[in-house]
């Protein structure tokens, strides 16, 4: 606790706690006062998150989330799409952090000038700086931005396509994920040209009641069959299970309500729909998923 007092003297709160290793999307805190900082950071430090007894404290930037991801092979690097999240809780970005609440793609507010900043700022030195250590990237990379004043600051990294972005980007994508793929294995990303389709897509997240914090599994989901899937509306399970051949709840993000379309508006609404008809007792979901954009 030595170094988080000595941080604390020198640094102005909000200040952001982040254990250091997998903490399920709860790892997150943005902490307002001194005594905040210090009750999380012992939490981390007696062992809270079963993946890492240490913890990174970071400056609070107030802006704009947003996640920009590429693919990398040894030689070359290509856009696989943007997302912006939900992370909060609660409407109007209230409450606890979560893994996601809901998403959509392309996020706008990636325009071109903010897409150059991110290439040449962000991703071009990270990719040289590995070269230059004889350990060149292969793989999904997902930049986790915040944009503040038009200029674009790297929260994180992750080395895979992010839930629940993953679920917006992919519908939207016409290449063949698995052409993508081997053209990043086989060093020949430059050789393929990825394709994306017109339409813009979403997602809003039902969860079990009680998430992030404590939830119970198991609780059956019932009228998923009067749901009718389409290549533009579909369902992908991200926390459920089959129980003496019912359908359960198996975790805190239960379900991912996805749809395409041309106008976020009306994908949100035609989303909403679908939730009110499998009309889950024992979960809940974000109404304002898109906001920003709607």
């Amino acid at each position: 606790m030595k170094e988080v007092n000595s941080f604390l003297k020198v640094n102005k709160t909000p200040i952001v706690v982040k254990a250091d290793g997998l903490a399920a999307g709860k790892g997150v805190v943005i902490c307002k006062t001194n005594n905040e900082v210090i009750k999380f950071s012992k939490e981390i430090l007696k062992g809270k998150f079963t993946s890492s007894r240490k913890l990174i404290l970071e400056e609070f930037l107030e802006g704009e989330e947003a996640s920009y991801f590429v693919i990398v092979d040894e030689k070359n690097f290509s856009f696989m799409g943007s997302a912006q999240d939900h992370k909060k809780v609660g409407e109007k970005e209230t409450g606890l952090n979560t893994g996601g609440m809901g998403a959509y793609s392309p996020a706008p507010i990636i325009d071109n000038k903010i897409e150059n900043k991110v290439i040449n700022k962000i991703i071009k030195p990270t990719l040289k700086a590995l070269k230059d250590k004889k350990k060149p990237f292969t793989g999904f990379l997902y930049a986790g931005l915040m944009i503040k004043n038009n200029e674009p600051y790297l929260i994180e990294y992750n080395i895979r396509m992010g839930d629940p972005e993953c679920q917006v980007i992919l519908p939207r994508l016409e290449t063949d994920l698995i052409k993508i793929i081997n053209a990043s294995l086989n060093n020949s990303l430059n050789k393929i040209n990825i394709k994306w389709k017109k339409e813009k897509c979403m997602t809003i997240v039902l969860c079990s009641k009680g998430y992030p914090g404590k939830y119970k599994k198991g609780e059956r989901i019932v009228n998923l069959e009067k749901i009718k899937s389409s290549k533009n509306n579909f369902i992908f399970h991200a926390g459920t299970d089959m129980k003496d051949n019912m359908l359960v709840s198996n975790g805190g993000r239960v379900l991912n309500i996805t749809a395409l379309g041309l106008q976020f508006l009306k994908i949100r609404e035609r989303i909403l729909k679908t939730i009110k008809t499998i009309n889950w007792k024992k979960g809940f979901f974000r109404k304002d998923i898109g906001w920003r954009v709607i």
